[in-house]
């Protein structure tokens, strides 16, 4: 299955999970929260993600490196400052939180299995040579920096 590492850009892979929440949301069992109280846990989750989300872009943009994830070898930096002191993939994070948003705001239990999947294949088809990619560009400051920081949180 290695020929889908680096195939599909991780915001497509993202829309099509959340596609896929909305056509299984009819099929599960609601959960019992009103709206409002639905819609500020959403709106909440979405606030955290677009921090992780733009925190990582400025960072990438300040160090003059390339944000497109499926040209990892073209890095120019290490970018370990600012938000990537807390995760090393802040955008995987802000699209799961956004993931997880919509979960809460289509209010059926099976579809929180959405976020599950979006983690799990963009850590193996994404991340995983991600880190293969710039290990051999910055050999021993980047190992340093994945015994510092985690993958996700």
């Amino acid at each position: 299955m290695q020929w889908l590492e680096h195939r599909i850009p991780p915001p497509l892979v993202g829309v099509l999970v959340g596609v896929a929440m909305w056509l299984l949301a009819p099929l599960g069992s609601a959960f019992a929260l009103d709206a409002a109280t639905r819609y500020a846990i959403a709106a909440a989750l979405f606030v955290i993600a677009m921090t992780f989300d733009i925190g990582g872009l400025l960072a990438f943009r300040a160090s003059r490196t390339t944000v497109n994830p499926l040209a990892p070898a073209r890095a120019s930096s290490l970018v370990t400052g600012g938000i990537y002191r807390i995760t090393r993939n802040p955008m995987y994070v802000g699209f799961a939180l956004l993931l997880t948003a919509w979960a809460v705001v289509l209010a059926a239990w099976p579809v929180f299995i959405g976020p599950v999947v979006y983690v799990l294949y963009i850590t193996r088809f994404q991340i995983v040579p991600e880190e293969r990619a710039l290990a051999q560009l910055f050999g021993e400051s980047y190992t340093q920096y994945t015994r510092r920081v985690r993958r996700w949180l």
